[in-house]
């Protein structure tokens, strides 16, 4: 009979089975969702524009209010997720999901789908860090990087089906009115979907050991789920701790790597989200004397070829190669495309070559730090703070993106096409130089990536310091979450 180990251990060497693919699909379906919401109000605004005539403040209102919602999603559902449990959270993001899409496809006025699509960004926001911890904290050693990369690649299936729905509408004849409506509202069918089985997936194993104490009952459940895989004679987890905000913030290693993951996030999302969901007006600009059905099916192209394929080689590859690694490659990469695009004389107003490298940058974009950045905040911080973490570096990123997508028309009549381009070659620099900061967690675990053991250690002897403290010194204890 095989010695029992503490379940982190007995994660960190299982092999992938059915469980572990269960759960890239519950979480997938979200993201999956999560893309179709937040790219096809690219599409959705310019009927909107149409038939509420919107000027261009509100239209850049709408294009951007999803994500701003997404920033407060990621911060509380993040720190929900640390407090409360991985699971309770990850079934009500789902909610959340299912309900902004149906308010935002009713919305009988423009401020109200405004108003509907903040609410939606919120479950949007919310989803980040959650599903990607978990995700994180159910896998092994070994496919880690691949098997939580495979949950934000279901995002490539949301930018293409997005687009492919739009021409499918339009080309049927149905009004404008009406096919803007039916594409928001379609955002609430994957999501409900999978709100079931969020509900049933297990407590995070690593989580429920290690904060929660329950170690014992949740090797129970997850041998239920894993069919045996993991058995139930798991030995108690040597340490158990709960990490406030204030010890948190006192090591300076994870001040560098709060640093490192949301810094890097924010200026990606700021070049990311501002060139996709601006996309149609960028293709506009190149190609102005093309039609909406045009200008749509190039922007599939540009999915379909170049993004979906940098999804697929991410996760085939990223843990050969190393997540910070490639997520550096990926930042090279983008700069010089975007280089390319913004300095040589005449690409900006050429269909063809411009095309090129614009799908060379999403390439490296899908195959890189679009999908490293996600990956990574679920590896390099303790199991406490873990999804706070990941929440505070997934909220700075979408505040990146709602920049990036609320100034793009200002910035685009200030310096031009090309001065925009420019300008997201410099980002994508800083971007590769902030990913210095961060260590490579390929192959390695959780424990050893985020060194619980050390931060056990300074917590018990920062409150042995504090009781051989005078009273009158002390801080007043912090009532348990």
């Amino acid at each position: 009979m095989a010695k029992a180990r503490h379940l982190a251990a007995s994660l960190d060497d299982a092999r992938l089975s059915p469980f572990h693919l269960r759960a890239v699909l519950v979480s997938g379906v979200g993201f999956f969702t999560d893309a179709y919401d937040l790219f096809i109000i690219g599409i959705t605004a310019t009927l909107v524009q149409q038939q509420w005539h919107v000027g261009p403040a509100g239209l850049a209102v709408l294009t951007s209010m999803t994500l701003a919602g997404s920033v407060l999603g990621a911060l509380g559902f993040g720190r929900a997720a640390d407090l409360a449990g991985r699971t309770r959270a990850y079934w009500l993001v789902a909610a959340i999901l299912i309900a902004g899409a149906i308010a935002s496809a009713l919305a009988p006025s423009f401020w109200v789908l405004v108003a509907a699509r903040f609410a939606l960004g919120i479950g949007i926001g919310g989803d980040y860090p959650v599903s990607a911890v978990l995700m994180s904290e159910y896998a092994n050693r070994q496919d880690r990087g691949k098997l939580v990369s495979m949950v934000f690649a279901a995002q490539a299936l949301g930018l293409i089906v997005g687009p492919l729905a739009a021409l499918g509408l339009l080309g049927s004849g149905l009004s404008h009115a009406l096919a803007w409506r039916v594409l928001l509202g379609l955002g609430a069918v994957p999501a409900a979907l999978v709100f079931y089985w969020r509900r049933k997936m297990p407590e995070s194993p690593r989580y429920a050991e290690q904060v929660q104490g329950t170690g014992a009952e949740t090797a129970v459940q997850l041998a239920r789920f894993t069919r045996g895989k993991i058995g139930p004679d798991a030995l108690e987890y040597p340490f158990k701790h709960r990490m406030d905000l204030r010890l948190f913030w006192s090591f300076l290693k994870y001040r560098y790597v709060l640093i490192g993951t949301a810094g890097a996030w924010f200026l990606f999302d700021y070049a990311y989200y501002g060139n996709t969901i601006s996309a149609p007006r960028i293709l506009q600009m190149v190609s102005p004397h093309a039609s909406l059905m045009t200008i749509t099916a190039l922007q599939l192209a540009i999915f379909a070829i170049a993004a979906l394929p940098g999804y697929l080689l991410s996760i085939a590859v990223m843990d050969r190669i190393g997540h910070r690694r490639l997520q550096w490659i990926g930042f090279v990469m983008m700069a010089v495309c975007f280089g390319l695009a913004g300095i040589v004389p005449g690409v900006s107003a050429m269909l063809a070559p411009f095309l090129v490298l614009f799908g060379v940058s999403y390439f490296f974009s899908e195959f890189g730090p679009n999908t490293t950045l996600f990956v990574l905040p679920a590896e390099v911080f303790p199991v406490s703070v873990r999804a706070t973490g990941h929440g505070i570096s997934s909220a700075v990123g979408k505040l990146g993106a709602f920049t990036g997508v609320f100034v793009f028309g200002f910035i685009q009549a200030a310096l031009g096409l090309r001065g925009s381009l420019i300008l997201s070659a410099a980002v994508a620099v800083g971007g590769a130089l902030l990913t210095l900061l961060l260590e490579e967690p390929a192959g390695r675990s959780l424990e050893d990536v985020s060194a619980d053991d050390d931060v056990v250690g300074f917590a018990e002897k920062a409150a042995l310091h504090e009781e051989t403290r005078p009273a009158a010194l002390r801080e007043p204890p912090e009532e348990a979450p």
